[in-house]
């Protein structure tokens, strides 16, 4: 019997998904935004590792998917360093990650790890910016699914993703087209990254191994392309655009 359907974990309807501590009907309802790694696999049991900063959030999504029999949640991680050795131990077939472990994690390693990988990535329609652009043309490698949907319909994608098979908000998928092309080149983008931190043209220099005036050029060039009066300006247009 699964430890999560004995006494520390109450009662709920597949349905609506009400326990006696509260009701999620979303994925919205949680403070989170993941994304789902997944892997092709034979068994009827698709075994998940979940990986989340907040412990609140991954027993949610914990409670979730262990809602349908055929999921198994083999581990829940809170730091990017631990990942690697839980994919190593537990061979899931597929691994659910927030974005900021997957920020800290480089998901071709996670990938690599598992043959047949899958990205899925569960956004806020609203928050889809030029950086989900390219992403968006890895289908059927890369899909998304937007924040609200049901439990149900996150425990139907992370069955999706496991059999191979792209899952893709049509809605999410649009807003991504239609997003901005990023204007910066990827020398540029480092540079306003560098920037970002607080680093000065001669920091950066140093930084890059470049000249102070190679940097002030690309400096310019990028006040010029996101239409920036200072370097804060420029940072901040970036990261509201997805560019960095």
């Amino acid at each position: 019997m699964d430890a999560r359907r004995g006494r520390d974990n109450p009662a709920r309807s597949p349905q609506t998904g009400v326990t006696d501590r509260g009701v999620v009907n979303t994925i919205r309802d949680w403070p989170v935004f993941i994304l789902v790694v997944g892997c092709q696999g034979g068994d009827d049991v698709i075994r998940v590792v979940l990986g989340h900063h907040s412990a609140l959030v991954r027993g949610a999504l914990a409670t979730v998917l262990s809602q349908d029999g055929g999921l198994e949640v083999g581990a829940e991680v809170d730091s990017a360093g631990k990942m690697p050795a839980a994919v190593e131990r537990l061979r899931p077939q597929v691994v659910v990650l927030d974005a900021a472990l997957a920020g800290e994690l480089v998901i071709e390693e996670v990938c690599g790890r598992l043959p047949g990988t899958a990205v899925l990535i569960v956004i806020d329609r609203d928050d889809v910016t030029a950086a989900y652009l390219g992403l968006a043309r890895l289908a059927p490698r890369v899909g998304f699914i937007a924040t609200d949907a049901s439990p149900g319909e996150l425990i139907e994608a992370v069955r999706t993703v496991a059999n191979g098979v792209p899952v893709i908000d049509a809605e999410v998928a649009v807003a991504a087209l239609r997003a901005a092309r990023n204007p910066l080149t990827a020398r540029e983008r480092e540079v306003l990254r560098l920037v970002s931190t607080g680093a000065t043209a001669q920091e950066i220099a140093r930084t890059l191994n470049l000249s102070s005036g190679t940097i002030r050029n690309y400096l310019s060039h990028i006040l010029a392309k996101t239409g920036a009066r200072s370097r804060i300006e420029a940072v901040l247009k970036a990261h509201e655009a997805g560019w960095i």
